[in-house]
């Protein structure tokens, strides 16, 4: 019998044999968009789309949009320097609506872990204790403490009745 293969290796191969795997790895740049560009960037601009190796930007006014043609070169310098390789070949900008930066209520996410109990904050953390991307690890251990309060909540809505 044959060794079981990690999910992540199956996915990866899967996507490599459709070819997504490139166009994939392009759109991480959505999640990194602050880290890449810096915030005062960032807070004027949101990617938009990416067709044929060009990375289609929206910018918050003309002003934004005749700075940034400056910056061109710069930004697929680190655009393509955080991909790895040279997958963006051009950027486009154009004059659209930038969504309001959200900012993360952390008190509420300390409240959330504060209401389970140790064993199960140490039972999320054995889980994911494997995973050594951060940002993944970080979206799991979110995803299952978020699980566990929700579980907590029914049961004790449930004993209310």
């Amino acid at each position: 019998m044959k060794k079981p293969q990690s999910i992540h290796s199956i996915l990866e191969q899967t996507l490599k044999g459709l070819k997504l795997d490139v166009p994939l790895k392009t759109y991480s740049i959505w999640g990194a968009w602050k880290e890449i560009v810096g915030e005062a960037i960032a807070l004027q601009t949101q990617p938009r789309a990416i067709r044929n190796h060009i990375l289609f930007i929206d910018v918050s006014h003309s002003t934004w949009m005749q700075q940034l043609q400056f910056l061109k070169p710069t930004l697929l310098g680190k655009i393509n320097g955080f991909l790895g390789e040279s997958l963006i070949e051009d950027i486009r900008f154009k004059v659209g609506k930038i969504p309001a930066a959200v900012t993360p209520l952390p008190e509420k996410k300390k409240e959330r872990e504060e209401s389970l109990d140790r064993q199960t904050i140490d039972r999320v953390e054995r889980l994911i204790e494997n995973i050594t991307d951060a940002e993944v690890k970080k979206g799991f251990r979110e995803l299952l403490i978020k699980s566990a309060t929700l579980e907590q909540l029914k049961k004790r809505l449930k004993h209310e009745r």
